[in-house]
């Protein structure tokens, strides 16, 4: 048996981390985060249990890496999806409907990803973070922003309110009050974007997340190089 390539380890490295923030996803969705253990998550993904604190500090680390994935892909389908459209205002529609939606339809993963954000670790700067982080300010940009640094973060702060006040236990604002005052500060008529389904709320809607996750091998071919 030939030794794998540095490529291939990589890819393999890349696939395991991957099931990992599925498996992180699918479990806190079923059982709610205190009764998900690391070892669970390992045991769903097919990994070695040593291998979670490989790739994450613990398990908030991982949650939070697993929901930013959600909402980096879930915003990326959003802006994405057709018709397609170069609008400024559009896009920023359907980033804000995006966001709410999640918190729809995944309000226990959406509620301990915002508990996770208030404990001592705080916010985890990840790659997922990072890449929705790109999408966000890319979205201010195009709705013509004359200082993106300035006005990303204050977009995700309005974006990180609404979640939670959505999701506060006893007192949640309804979605559609949230949605039309980000949409009036954003000058945003109320038909754009795609508003989340009300019979949604406060459920389960998507029990499938895979595909977000990109857990097959990006080249088989490569794959074939180990054996």
């Amino acid at each position: 048996m030939s030794p794998r390539s540095a490529s291939v380890n990589e890819e393999l490295r890349r696939r395991s981390r991957e099931r990992l923030l599925q498996a992180a996803v699918e479990l806190v969705s079923e059982r709610g985060y205190d009764a998900t253990t690391l070892g669970d998550i390992a045991d769903r993904a097919g990994s070695a249990r040593g291998l979670v604190s490989y790739y994450f500090p613990g398990k908030r680390q991982l949650l939070q890496s697993a929901v930013h994935r959600l909402m980096h892909r879930t915003l990326e389908e959003a802006l994405e999806r057709e018709p397609r459209t170069e609008d400024g205002r559009e896009r920023m529609a359907r980033a804000i409907d995006a966001i709410l939606g999640l918190t729809a339809h995944h309000p226990v993963l959406m509620r301990q990803h915002m508990a996770g954000m208030l404990q001592a670790e705080g916010f985890v700067q990840c790659p997922e973070q990072k890449r929705l982080a790109e999408l966000l300010r890319d979205t201010v940009e195009r709705r013509g922003s004359a200082d993106v640094d300035t006005d990303y973060p204050m977009l995700r702060a309005l974006l990180m309110g609404a979640v939670y006040a959505a999701l506060v236990p006893g007192v949640p604002m309804p979605l559609p009050v949230l949605r039309a005052e980000l949409f009036k500060r954003y000058g945003l008529d109320r038909e754009m974007g795609a508003p989340p389904e009300p019979e949604a709320t406060g459920g389960a809607y998507e029990t499938d997340l895979s595909r977000f996750f990109a857990t097959e091998s990006r080249n088989p071919e490569k794959d074939g190089q180990s054996k």
